[in-house]
C-alpha cells in the first residue's frame, strides 16, 4: 500500500515544540501546546503541536496522505489519534520563532484524520543531554551545531491522514 502524497521536512523544535497547521490558521493554541507535553501530540483541529524532548536537534517530519491510514509501524515508540481542517488545502510545518519549514499542497482542502507516531525521540533526546555534558567553554558555535547535526539518531515524527469531509462552513 503506497501513500496518495507524502511530504517531508527538518524543523528545529523551537522551545521544544513543531507546530502543523493550516495556513489561514494563524492564532496558536496555549492549551493544546501545554497537552502536547503530556501527549507528545495535541492539537485544536487547526493546529498540530509536537513536543520533542529536546529544543536543538532537527526532527524529521513526514506527512502522508492515505486512501486509508495504516496502523502505525511496529517501530513506532508511541502514537496518538490526530485531526486537522485544512481550509486552504495548504498545510504548515512551522519552528515557531524561527519561521516555517515548509508546507505541504494537500490533494483538496478539508478535515483529515489518521495517526501521529515517532520514532527515536528518547534516543535524540539522550545524545542531546549527553553531548551538553561534554561541551566545553571554548566549542564554538559551529562546533555545537555540528555535535547536533551529527545525532545518530534523529527523531522522525509521521502524521498519516486520510481526507474525511469538507472543512465545516464558517456560518455553522
Amino acid at each position: 500500500m503506497q501513500p496518495v502524497a507524502e511530504f517531508s521536512v527538518t524543523a528545529r523544535p523551537d522551545r521544544r515544540i513543531v507546530e502543523v497547521y493550516d495556513a489561514d490558521a494563524y492564532l496558536g493554541d496555549e492549551q493544546a501546546m501545554a497537552t502536547s507535553r503530556q501527549q507528545v501530540v495535541a492539537g485544536n483541529g487547526y493546529h498540530l503541536y509536537i513536543h520533542t524532548l529536546q529544543p536543538d536537534i532537527r526532527v524529521h517530519i513526514t506527512i502522508r496522505l492515505w486512501d486509508t491510514p495504516p496502523p502505525p509501524p511496529a517501530e513506532a515508540e508511541g502514537h496518538a489519534p490526530i485531526t486537522l481542517d485544512s481550509e486552504t488545502g495548504i498545510l504548515v510545518v512551522n519552528q515557531l520563532t524561527l519561521g516555517p519549514a515548509g508546507e505541504m499542497t494537500l490533494p483538496e482542502p478539508g478535515v483529515y484524520e489518521g495517526t501521529a507516531w515517532w520514532a527515536s525521540r528518547q534516543a535524540a533526546a539522550d545524545y542531546y543531554n549527553l553531548t551538553l555534558q561534554e561541551i566545553e567553554e571554548d566549542w564554538s558555535p559551529e562546533r555545537v551545531t555540528q555535535a547536533w547535526a551529527d545525532c545518530p539518531t534523529p527523531e522522525h515524527y509521521i502524521l498519516d491522514l486520510s481526507y474525511i469531509r469538507p472543512s465545516p462552513d464558517d456560518d455553522e
